[in-house]
């Protein structure tokens, strides 16, 4: 069985594969960035469909996005937590989206059960706004 951290790992370099990524989630399992609900953007999955879905429709408008500078920062039995970073090209806006995001990671026999991941709302409000 995985650790949490390789999960994690296994999230983090496998996102350019939706279906790839939605496997490592539980059933019942979450993604969710809360941060951007302040922004009137929904960016919470529940199940590995949806995940899918969801990491499909990043990678329709952001390509290249990839995951670099991954710190693992805390590890537990089921959990970890860590910072890890982006820099790709926003194809709806033209512009470079920079952001390091925080993660946390609650595991639930071998799979991802909680992916709750942190972010600078005004850096993704700058790259994905036409406006700004």
């Amino acid at each position: 069985m995985k650790t949490p951290t390789q999960l994690l790992q296994a999230y983090l370099s496998e996102i350019q594969d939706p279906a790839a990524v939605a496997a490592l989630f539980a059933e019942d399992g979450i993604l969710e960035l809360p941060a951007l609900s302040s922004m009137g953007i929904d960016a919470r999955a529940q199940g590995p469909a949806a995940i899918e879905k969801f990491i499909a429709g990043l990678l329709t408008n952001v390509p290249d996005f990839r995951f670099k500078n991954v710190q693992i920062l805390i590890e537990t039995a089921d959990q970890v937590f860590a910072e890890y970073s982006i820099e790709a090209k926003v194809l709806s806006t033209g512009k470079l989206y920079r952001q390091t995001y925080a993660g946390r990671l609650v595991m639930r026999e071998g799979k991802i059960k909680l992916l709750r991941e942190s972010l600078d709302t005004l850096a993704a409000y700058r790259a994905f706004s036409k406006d700004v």
